[in-house]
């Protein structure tokens, strides 16, 4: 599939008016490798000669190509990812949302989020991200058991991102997510309750939680295959999931997403464009962005990346056009997964008999004119999704 021509030598795209709008800006950079990571990252010694400053240039360069072909649209939430956004320091990251207002017009309530690795991190560099407009910070803790750490190849010490959690709120951040992972093996039921008190401590309104998977080519995924350590197993994941629940609810902490949950009022907005079929760009090296019909993605390498921009050309390496068909299908993927569920009326009849027979496992429930995922569906979510279109 080759990319369509256009002035800016993107795809051509036609904005669907009325959807929010956000902008992902993809950081490539880390420390280290996490042992389960197999995200688009690169620690100093992989990035072949690609540097911050490069790497910045190049994703100005992106943005005002974005900006001509995009126009006239208010952005709603920006979230810098990555990698580690917080290893650009505080001066980086207020340079990233300089140069996304330099091309384009803020919402006046606009949600503006970092990544953040609490060893990156400082109170002087919450301060200054939340002058330069950040709204929201979410903080990888993963755990605080030390054992846990160490299977993952976090270098964090458990106690640092608690610290770095009361920064954030000192510094006025209203919404804190801290990202935990579940299942992890060795972790115990304690170490998992540990681990949300210790969230729960700090003040945090949000929480994320991902049951760990091992993705091939990754060094879990090596230590797995010679039988280092177990894989995880699926029901210890259902148990720790139920209780994950369990002890956010009971605390005040309501699920939004079948992977987070949140005080009323703190949902991750740019997430919930996602999930809701908004509209994005993603800036940066390998950044997926959706516009209209119209999904792409830039070429993964920093280097190769700045270069693109560097000689005036999209670091677009491919793109494809959804029909009906596909919009449908991610709309029930994504929809069904949230709290307010997916409407009967977007399912076919065919589909809905399909998802008359989920209510009676008790996979989903009506409430009202929507489908919701039970507590069991949640646990299920992806074959309940199959169920229902195949």
């Amino acid at each position: 599939m080759g990319i369509g021509a256009t002035t800016a030598g993107f795809p051509a795209v036609r904005r669907t008016p009325g959807t929010a709008f956000g902008i992902y800006v993809h950081v490539p950079f880390c420390a280290t490798r996490c042992g389960y990571c197999d995200f688009n990252t690169y620690t100093a010694g992989e990035l072949g000669g690609a540097t911050p400053q490069g790497w910045l240039a190049a994703v100005r360069a992106e943005l005002a190509m974005a900006a001509c072909v995009v126009s006239d649209v208010t952005v709603d939430t920006v979230f810098v990812g990555g990698g580690t956004p917080s290893l650009l320091g505080g001066a980086g990251l207020a340079s990233v949302l300089d140069a996304v207002r330099d091309n384009f017009v803020l919402g006046p309530d606009a949600e503006v989020t970092t990544e953040a690795n609490p060893e990156s991190t400082s109170a002087p560099f919450f301060e200054q991200i939340r002058r330069a407009g950040y709204t929201r910070v979410s903080l990888g803790m993963q755990s605080v058991a030390e054992r846990v750490l160490a299977v993952l190849d976090r270098t964090h010490s458990p106690g640092r991102a608690l610290q770095a959690a009361q920064e954030a709120l000192a510094a006025g951040f209203e919404h804190l997510n801290i990202d935990l992972i579940y299942g992890t093996p060795g972790e115990s039921d304690d170490d998992l309750r540990h681990s949300v008190d210790a969230a729960l401590s700090a003040g945090v309104d949000h929480v994320s939680a991902y049951a760990l998977v091992v993705e091939d080519g990754t060094a879990l995924a090596r230590r797995v295959s010679r039988g280092e350590i177990a894989r995880p197993d699926d029901d210890v994941l259902a148990h720790r999931y139920e209780l994950l629940d369990g002890w956010l609810s009971a605390a005040g902490l309501s699920w939004y997403e079948v992977s987070n949950w949140s005080r009323p009022g703190a949902e991750c907005r740019h997430n919930l464009g996602y999930w809701n079929g908004g509209q994005w760009w993603g800036a940066g090296p390998g950044a997926h962005g959706f516009v209209g019909d119209t999904r792409w993605w830039n070429v993964k390498r920093p280097l190769a990346y700045a270069e693109q921009l560097g000689q005036g050309r999209a670091p677009v390496a491919d793109f494809e056009r959804l029909d009906d068909h596909d919009r449908h299908v991610e709309d029930v993927l994504l929809q069904i997964r949230l709290r307010e569920g997916l409407p009967v009326g977007a399912l076919s009849e065919t589909e809905q008999r399909r998802a008359t027979d989920a209510v009676t496992a008790g996979l989903l429930t009506h409430n009202g004119d929507r489908l919701v995922l039970t507590g069991r569906g949640r646990l299920l979510a992806d074959a309940v999704v199959r169920d229902v279109l195949d």
